[in-house]
C-alpha cells in the first residue's frame, strides 16, 4: 500500500484508527477456547465488526510469538485474512525488530515479503544499517521507533546528547537513510507534548500513535499538535477496543468503541 493510498483510505472513512490485535488467550471470551483456532477466530470477528470504521490493523507480535507455532500460525492466518478479503487495510507487523544487516534482511522478508504485512516496526537502536535494510522492500513502510509511549522512554530518549534529546537526532539521523521517504514513526500519545517539535522535523511523515484509550492518551491533544495537511497520523488502539467486553457480544461491543473513536475522528477532520 502506497502513502497516497492510505491517505485516500483516511479521506474515504474518515478514520485514521489502527486496531491494535494484541491477543492474551487469558482476556477472550471463553466460549472462543473450544475452537481449533481461538486466536485466529477473536481476530477475524474483530475484523469482520471493525472494518469499515478502520484504516490499519496492527498485530504485536509478542502476543502470537508467545503461543510458539499456533501463533504464528493464527498470526499468518489474520494477515492473510486481511490481504485477501480487505487488501484497502494498512496492516503493521508491530515486531520491534533490528540487528546488523543480514539479520535485519531476514526479519524483513519474515515480516514484509513471507508474511506480506504493509509495514514492520523497527528499533533504531543498531543506526542505519540496521534499518535499510526493511527500506529495501518495494511498496513497504518501516515504522521507526522515535517517542514511545512507556515510562522508561525519559530512561534514553529524552536525553540530551550534545544539546539536543536523543529521541530528535534519530529523526534528523534518520531522514539520510537510503529510501527513507518510506519511513513512519512511532510516537506515543502520552507524549503529545512534544509532537509539535516532532512536526518541525518531520513534518510529512506519517506518525503512528499508541497510548490512546487504556494508557491515557488524548486524542484532541494529539490531533491539535501533530496533524498535517495529509492527516499523517494512525492512532492506534488496541485493549480499549478488543477487550470492551468478555462475553459473546465482544465483537459488537468492540465495534461500538471502534465508532465512538471513529466519529471523534470524523469530527476532528470535519473541521
Amino acid at each position: 500500500m502506497t502513502t497516497q493510498e492510505l491517505i485516500s483510505e483516511i479521506r474515504k472513512k474518515k478514520s485514521f484508527l489502527c486496531i491494535g490485535l494484541d491477543v492474551d488467550l487469558n482476556k477472550i471470551p471463553q466460549h472462543l477456547l473450544t475452537k481449533d483456532d481461538p486466536i485466529f477466530e477473536f481476530n477475524k470477528a474483530i475484523i469482520d465488526a471493525t472494518h469499515h470504521l478502520c484504516v490499519a490493523y496492527k498485530p504485536n507480535t509478542a502476543f502470537y510469538e508467545a503461543y510458539g507455532l499456533r501463533g504464528w500460525k493464527a498470526l499468518e492466518k489474520t494477515i492473510n485474512y486481511l490481504n485477501e478479503n480487505h487488501p484497502e487495510i494498512f496492516t503493521i507487523a508491530d515486531a520491534k525488530r533490528g540487528d546488523i544487516g543480514n539479520t535485519s534482511s531476514m526479519y524483513a522478508k519474515a515480516f514484509l515479503e513471507d508474511l506480506g504485512f504493509d509495514s514492520v516496526t523497527v528499533a533504531p537502536y543498531m543506526g542505519k544499517d540496521s534499518v535499510e535494510p526493511f527500506l529495501a522492500m518495494k511498496d513497504k513502510h518501516t515504522i521507526l521507533l522515535a517517542l514511545t509511549s512507556n515510562e522508561g522512554a525519559f530512561d534514553f530518549q529524552t536525553k540530551t546528547v550534545e544539546g539536543k534529546e536523543l529521541y530528535k537526532t534519530v529523526l534528523e539521523t534518520s531522514k539520510s537513510w537510503k529510501n527513507s521517504e518510506n519511513l513512519m514513526y512511532v510516537v506515543g500519545a502520552t507524549k503529545a507534548e512534544y509532537l509539535a517539535e516532532i512536526r518541525q522535523i518531520i513534518p510529512e511523515s506519517f506518525l503512528l500513535v499508541p497510548g490512546v484509550g487504556a494508557q491515557g492518551g488524548n486524542l484532541q491533544d494529539v490531533c491539535k499538535y501533530g496533524m498535517n495537511a495529509q492527516v499523517g497520523l494512525l492512532i492506534n488502539s488496541s485493549r480499549g477496543i478488543i477487550y470492551a467486553s468478555n462475553k459473546v457480544d465482544f465483537a459488537t461491543v468492540a465495534a461500538q468503541k471502534a465508532f465512538e473513536l471513529q466519529q471523534e475522528m470524523q469530527a476532528i477532520l470535519e473541521r
